[in-house]
């Protein structure tokens, strides 16, 4: 038996060969391996008149982007295309993610589905989707027996 001696080093080289042959599988041969799939992330929070989503989507055009409410579903699908000015091997690192994303939200039956605005700006998508008026909460007066005998001998 003979001692060998280990190289970590080679040994996550390899590995890093083997997951970049498995993704240049998965993209195609013609597709750069940095076209795949990315999920932006998301705020929600909502407040009493509305729920509100914000997507960090820089680089995303307006037009590649396609916002659905179905059903009580809330479906946000875009694309960042990989610019082709530059060719894939002059880069030393891409780090930007490019190709498709879908995000889908399960809506509260608070929400009005037909009262959904969209503003995009600065890379950020603004959803704001406004509650139903019998969701809002009303502040309700509290009378007492005096007030209502004060209001009685007012209307005498």
């Amino acid at each position: 038996m003979s001692i060998s001696r280990w190289y970590p080093i080679r040994e996550v080289a390899s590995l890093q060969n083997r997951v970049n042959s498995l993704f240049q599988d998965f993209a195609g041969e013609n597709e750069p391996v940095t076209t795949a799939s990315f999920t932006p992330p998301v705020d929600v929070f909502e407040d009493a008149e509305k729920v509100v989503l914000k997507l960090d989507i820089p680089g995303i055009r307006e037009e590649d982007l396609d916002i659905r409410v179905e059903n009580q579903s809330l479906s946000v699908r875009g694309e960042r295309k990989f610019e082709k000015e530059e060719k894939e091997e002059n880069f030393h690192r891409i780090e930007r993610r490019y190709g498709s994303f879908f995000r889908s939200f399960s809506l509260p039956t608070s929400v009005d589905t037909e009262n959904v605005t969209a503003n995009y700006n600065a890379g950020v998508l603004k959803l704001e989707l406004r509650k139903k008026a019998s969701a809002q909460p009303k502040q309700i007066k509290v009378g007492t027996a005096s007030s209502k005998t004060v209001a009685a001998s007012h209307a005498a």
